[in-house]
């Protein structure tokens, strides 16, 4: 197996990417008195703990029940305050879905939900508290912006792009610790947009989340012991997609692999693939994530080994990808 979480404890950041969030959202909360924050007794370990301590009377512990806090928290933002909420993945876009839908997105309420725990990050708990559907959900949802930071730099960025949004947002980020990927903001990082890490001709892996560390680790070795020039692509936004940036790839890579720690059934794979096949061209593609399927209970890292959309597992899905023959036309006019 992966070795647990042995990376993840001595290897990763300073601080949790859920701890950023937390101290990202009271450096805004002291520029913007309207910011206020709602819990579900998850204080603690979605790091919202940090705002309720700096500014106890702007934080709401509305105990475990998810659907009222979405409707207090739309509430709140009718009456202009902007609530950011937090709780885990798995409650936000399950146990709260109506209310997500119906009271917040329906309604074009200015909340903000921050939910971490996504995908199989708490993977020992079992499939209660894991979430590998929540993709789905959540591009099924008209008017919610949804972005997945790659690490604790992304993350901060994400918090401050959804504040300057107006109208629903949702954020996804780890339960623990990530590696760093960002030593530097992300350059004209926005809602809608896209970081492209490496250049490559040959093959694009295009990620989001913690799977973009693990493109690029695989991408280097890519290139070094395979010498194949690999483009490495960070879809941070989920939705809306960088759908030109999506294009371009396709058109000069012809070799598409998307990574994601979600159900591949209708997650990120699926919305590239919706990009991808409207221009008309020809490609080779793999999507690489969690199987259509109840995943296993286990750390991880071993989750995402078992899984495939681990280093190795890129890495073996490139080679194999590498070896598809594709027509050569450099004239695609027709194809359009």
């Amino acid at each position: 197996m992966a070795g647990g979480l042995t990376y993840t404890m001595l290897d990763g950041a300073d601080m949790a990417t859920a701890e950023v969030y937390g101290r990202t959202l009271v450096e805004l909360a002291k520029e913007h008195p309207e910011i206020v924050g709602f819990s579900g007794d998850l204080a603690k370990s979605t790091k919202i703990g940090i705002l309720a301590d700096t500014f106890p009377e702007r934080f709401f512990n509305v105990g475990i029940a998810e659907q009222n806090m979405f409707g207090m928290a739309a509430g709140m933002a009718k009456c202009g305050y902007v609530p950011f909420v937090s709780t885990f993945a798995s409650f936000a876009t399950m146990r709260a879905l109506e209310q997500l839908r119906t009271d917040i997105c329906y309604g074009n309420a200015n909340v903000k939900v921050i939910a971490t725990h996504s995908g199989l990050s708490f993977g020992q708990a079992g499939s209660t508290h894991q979430s590998p559907e929540d993709f789905g959900i959540l591009r099924s949802i008209s008017n919610l912006v949804t972005l997945c930071p790659a690490d604790g730099m992304a993350t901060a960025q994400a918090v401050e792009a959804v504040y300057e949004h107006v109208g629903p947002a949702y954020v996804r980020v780890n339960r623990g610790f990530d590696q760093k990927v960002y030593s530097e903001p992300i350059p004209n990082f926005h809602i809608g947009g896209s970081h492209t890490l490496m250049e490559g001709s040959d093959l694009t892996i295009m990620a989001t989340g913690a799977p973009v560390w693990r493109a690029m680790q695989a991408a280097e070795r890519l290139r070094a012991e395979d010498g194949l020039s690999v483009r490495v692509i960070d879809l941070y936004s989920i939705k809306p997609l960088d759908e030109e940036t999506i294009k371009v790839a396709v058109a000069e890579t012809r070799r598409v692999i998307t990574v994601e720690d979600a159900n591949i059934a209708h997650g990120l794979g699926s919305a590239v693939a919706d990009v991808a096949v409207s221009t008309g061209k020809g490609f080779a593609f793999r999507k690489l994530g969690i199987p259509d399927e109840w995943a296993m209970i286990g750390q991880p890292e071993d989750l995402f080994a078992h899984y495939g959309y681990d280093e190795n597992g890129i890495l073996e899905t490139a080679r194999e990808l590498m070896r598809i023959e594709i027509e050569e036309d450099d004239d695609w006019d027709d194809e359009v």
